[in-house]
């Protein structure tokens, strides 16, 4: 069951703009956010994320099941990027560690 107000944020891709992809999102209940064409920042967030878990997972890979595709991102995602991989617009931090640092300033204050 999909959580109610769930948003999907992707980039341009064809695969997400095909109608295929739309009447999926749309039967389970799922809101789709793209950015506009020429404004790659309306979800550069979005953007910058794929971008980084395509170049440093996906095309380094080749699942030969969606099980072990899952399994794989959800790792990648959780473990590593959450958690261990530094991120610039956190002064160098894990978006963990950055986290943890800015509720101990909020509780301090």
């Amino acid at each position: 069951m999909t959580p109610v107000g769930l948003v999907w944020h992707t980039d341009r891709g064809s695969q997400y703009a095909a109608y295929e992809h739309k009447d999926l999102l749309q039967k389970h209940g799922i809101v789709q956010s793209m950015s506009r064409k020429g404004n790659c920042w309306d979800n550069a967030v979005a953007e910058s994320f794929f971008h980084t878990l395509k170049t440093e997972l996906i095309y380094h890979e080749l699942y030969e099941t969606k099980a072990q595709a899952n399994q794989s991102i959800f790792e990648y995602i959780e473990v590593y990027y959450n958690r261990q991989r530094m991120h610039s617009s956190n002064n160098n931090l894990s978006p963990v560690e950055y986290e943890e640092k800015m509720l101990l300033k909020e509780t301090a204050a």
